[in-house]
């Protein structure tokens, strides 16, 4: 008994103890909130593509980007036809001028040749060139076609006999463009036998030589001659009628 006595006084002291804690927590419970996750969304507006109508340009046409200009180089060259001059023959070259089709423009053609002393040159839209002078001449040569040019060249009791060298200069370009121009040079040589029967007429001696369809010289003053027997045949036909 006086073992028990001790014990339960202690459990009485460990109870009034105990209680306020026992009392707190009854009262005042505890109380865990859990903190939800706050994902910050920023808020994106809504665009609207706003299509303004514009007028429809329809492309350039390729001949607007090649005009001015070929599209494939031309051909301006010399062929050789006859190089001997002689009493009863003629120095014949060709002047041998090609625009493909494949362009858009024409090919013009300025050309000029040098000759020297007591060699005469004739061509087709060329001026005379007698002694040490200069022949020239222009040519026009539409896409998809080509001109073939006949030169007549002659020799006169002052030429050296011998090889004789012409040189050939010019220039060539599309249509009116003129920026983009391209020299010529081209050389051909003649060797002289004896003087030409009729150095001083565009008639040419050989005539058997020229290649059919060339351009060949024509006789100056013909059109100026016929011309004049024009306006006389139709001045005495209105005179009969007076």
């Amino acid at each position: 008994m006086k073992t028990l006595k001790p014990l339960i006084v202690s459990l009485f002291v460990l109870v009034i103890l105990a209680s306020p804690g026992l009392s707190q927590n009854d009262t005042t419970p505890v109380v865990t909130t859990s903190v939800p996750t706050v994902t910050a969304t920023t808020a994106v507006p809504a665009v609207t593509a706003t299509i303004v109508p514009t007028e429809t340009i329809a492309p350039a046409p390729s001949v607007a980007v090649t005009q001015g200009k070929f599209r494939v180089g031309p051909s301006v060259t010399l062929r050789p036809v006859t190089d001997v001059i002689e009493s009863n023959q003629d120095g014949i070259v060709e002047l041998f001028m090609n625009n493909p089709s494949l362009n858009d423009v024409t090919l013009n053609v300025d050309a000029r040749v040098s000759v020297p002393s007591g060699i005469h040159v004739y061509g087709q839209s060329f001026g005379d060139a007698g002694g040490a002078g200069v022949v020239a001449g222009t040519f026009s040569v539409p896409p998809g076609t080509s001109r073939t040019i006949i030169l007549v060249i002659k020799a006169d009791t002052s030429a050296r006999i011998g090889s004789h060298t012409l040189q050939f200069t010019g220039l060539y370009w599309p249509g009116d463009n003129k920026d983009m121009f391209q020299p010529i040079s081209l050389t051909y040589p003649v060797t002289v036998n004896a003087p030409s029967k009729n150095p001083n007429s565009a008639d040419i001696s050989n005539t058997a030589n020229v290649p059919k369809g060339a351009e060949t010289p024509k006789a100056p003053g013909f059109g100026i001659i016929a011309a004049i027997f024009g306006v006389f045949v139709i001045a005495r036909l209105l005179s009969r009628k007076v």
